[in-house]
């Protein structure tokens, strides 16, 4: 079993447009999706593609909540979330022939002191059947930054693997309670160490830095079209996919947490864990749908991905 972690999650609304926004003006829109949305929903929504059963935990309240649980009803993914007293956040993405995509996320509702503790006194209850837990995305307002930290202390003081997949703050305090597994990609990194990036080897160098410093015992890098860099004991690889004809890149990142999760929980080896992510997160970018994907790309790209060991 593996429980994903999304605290601030939301319902994610594309409005899909047959005509160019016009500002000022009243626009029809032709077709709207509604979905639970938030990284670690995403996350979920994979595990359960990859044959592994998963549970969905987080906050949620208003009737936004309540729609939010119906849709991952809908959807066939367990879950236990804490209720708040505020209304769970909507995000819209507007897809029109003219701009592309769009972008509009709401920050959220004030999640109280008095919400968190009750969260956080739920948890181990929780996640007591799991094997691994991942924790995604950001927090709501009024949450402490350190909220990811206490998480994780809870998780490994139960004896399971955790995987953090954030950014900011809540990186930087989360890294000190060692999860299992971080995924930062590039501008992560460069927030995290107040640097700019210019080349792989950097990458690499950062990587190492985060291993060695903060010994966390996979430290996996996103490489966008080149696949994926990972850090552990074994040494440094570079997992390749091949060439595809990509449809949609956003919740490929979510993707690869959700197969990581899954080669943990399974006990792969570092290499053959590499190549699974690598596969999944492929086969999600050749799906229009985030956090979606045909099980048999999955197996038809894994053959041609090519684990190379850097050091």
């Amino acid at each position: 079993m593996i429980t994903t972690v999304t605290l601030n999650a939301s319902i994610d609304k594309a409005y899909h447009m047959t005509e160019k926004i016009e500002n000022g003006t009243v626009m029809r829109v032709a077709k709207t999706d509604n979905s639970a949305g938030g990284k670690g929903l995403n996350v979920a929504r994979v595990i359960k593609l990859c044959g592994v059963d998963s549970k969905a935990t987080g906050l949620v309240g208003g009737f936004n909540g309540q729609y939010l649980e119906s849709l991952l009803d809908a959807d066939g993914i367990n879950h236990e979330f804490g209720h708040i007293q505020g209304e769970t956040r909507s995000c819209i993405n507007i897809l029109d022939p003219g701009y592309g995509s769009t972008e509009y996320l709401e920050g959220g509702c004030n999640v109280t002191k008095e919400e968190e503790a009750d969260f956080l006194n739920k948890f181990p209850e929780i996640i007591k059947d799991s094997d691994v837990v991942t924790i995604s995305g950001s927090a709501p307002k009024g949450m402490g930054k350190d909220i990811y930290q206490k998480l994780i202390k809870v998780i490994k003081d139960q004896g399971k693997q955790v995987i953090l997949d954030t950014s900011g703050e809540y990186l930087e305090k989360g890294l000190e309670s060692q999860p299992t597994m971080v995924k930062p990609n590039e501008d992560e990194i460069e927030l995290l160490f107040h640097t700019k990036i210019q080349s792989k080897d950097e990458v690499i160098t950062y990587a190492k830095r985060i291993y060695k410093e903060k010994e966390i015992p996979y430290v996996v890098i996103s490489l966008g079209g080149d696949g994926a860099l990972l850090v552990c004991e074994k040494g440094i690889y570079q997992g390749k996919p091949p060439k595809i004809e990509i449809a949609n890149t956003v919740g490929c990142g979510d993707s690869m947490v959700g197969a990581f999760a899954v080669a943990l929980e399974k006990k792969m080896e570092p290499e053959a864990a590499l190549k699974y992510a690598v596969s999944v997160a492929s086969a999600n970018a050749l799906s229009p749908h985030t956090g979606r994907f045909d099980p048999k790309d999955r197996d038809e790209i894994i053959k041609n991905v090519e684990i190379i060991k850097l050091a």
